[in-house]
C-alpha cells in the first residue's frame, strides 16, 4: 500500500510571518530545586516557563531549558495545576506542558549555564518562582551569563521573583546593571499578600526593596496584574502572570 509523502504536506499548524528564514533562539534559565527558609521544597514557577514557552515556541523561537547548577528542575509545587491545593488549577497552559511527556522531558536533565556559550543563543529569559529567592542572588554564573547578554546587546528579561539575580548584578564598569532602569518585579504587595494567605513571611527579603536600594526606578501594575516593562535592552515582568508579556517585548526586541 502507497504511503503518504509527509515531506510534501503542506504543514498544518499555525503559520505566522517571520522576517528571517534562520530561527532565533532563545535561553530560559529557571532554578534548580531548593529548600526555603519555611522548609518548603521550592523551584521555578510553571508559568514562568510554560507560558513563555508557548509565546516563543508559537512564533517559531527555538527554546533552549538551562538552570544555574544544570541536572532536574522542578516547579514550585503550587504552581502545578495537579497540586491539591488548586492554587494555580486555572492555568490551562501549564496543565498542557505537564500533561506532554516530551515537554516535562527537558526538565529531567537541564543543561548547566556553564556548559552553555551566550555567542549561540538571541536572547535571554529568567524566570522566577520561589527559589531564585534562595538561589539567583549573587549567583556568579548567573551573573556572567546575564552580564554577557546584556552587553552584548541582546535582549535581556528577568521576571517575578527572578529579579533576585539582578540585585547584585554589576556590569563590566562596576555599575549596578539595574542602576537608573525602570523595572519591575515581584511587588511588595503582592509578597504581603502571599504573607498574609500563609499567616507568615514567605520570602527573607523582597526585590521590590532591593532594586530601589541599587537604585532602580520600579514601577509595578497592581496586585497581581499582568504587567511588563521594557527600558531599552533590558526587559522586567512583575510575577508569574506577566510572563506572557515579557516573552512579547522579547518577540518584538528580536523582530520575530
Amino acid at each position: 500500500m502507497a504511503t503518504e509523502d509527509t515531506a510534501a504536506t503542506p504543514e498544518h499548524r499555525v503559520q505566522v510571518d517571520l522576517v528571517s528564514s534562520t530561527p532565533k533562539n532563545v535561553l530560559i534559565v529557571v532554578s534548580n530545586p531548593a529548600t526555603s527558609t519555611l522548609g518548603w521544597p521550592v523551584g521555578f514557577w510553571g508559568a514562568e516557563l510554560t507560558h513563555p514557552y508557548y509565546e516563543l515556541t508559537e512564533r517559531g523561537v527555538k527554546v533552549t531549558i538551562a538552570s544555574p547548577a544544570g541536572g532536574k528542575v522542578e516547579m514550585d509545587p503550587i504552581s502545578d495545576p495537579r497540586d491539591p491545593s488548586k492554587w494555580s488549577a486555572d492555568d490551562l497552559i501549564t496543565l498542557g506542558f505537564v500533561h506532554t511527556p516530551e515537554l516535562m522531558a527537558l526538565l529531567e536533565n537541564t543543561p548547566a549555564l556553564a556548559d552553555l556559550a551566550p555567542d549561540d543563543y538571541d536572547a535571554i529569559m529568567v524566570a522566577g518562582g520561589l527559589g531564585p529567592m534562595f538561589t539567583f542572588r549573587g549567583h556568579p554564573e548567573l551573573e556572567d551569563t546575564i552580564r554577557s547578554f546584556y552587553e552584548s546587546e541582546k535582549p535581556t528579561a528577568v521576571y517575578c521573583h527572578g529579579t533576585a539575580a539582578l540585585v547584585d548584578l554589576r556590569l563590566s564598569d562596576g555599575s549596578y546593571l539595574v542602576e537608573g532602569k525602570t523595572v519591575t518585579g515581584f511587588a511588595n504587595i503582592e509578597e504581603a499578600f502571599n504573607d498574609a494567605a500563609v499567616g507568615q513571611q514567605v520570602t527573607p527579603w523582597r526585590v521590590e526593596d532591593e532594586l530601589r536600594e541599587r537604585g532602580a526606578n520600579y514601577i509595578q501594575g497592581g496586585l497581581f496584574k499582568a504587567f511588563a516593562v521594557r527600558d531599552g535592552r533590558l526587559i522586567t515582568g512583575q510575577q508569574q502572570y506577566s510572563a506572557r508579556k515579557v516573552a512579547q517585548l522579547v518577540i518584538e526586541a528580536l523582530g520575530v
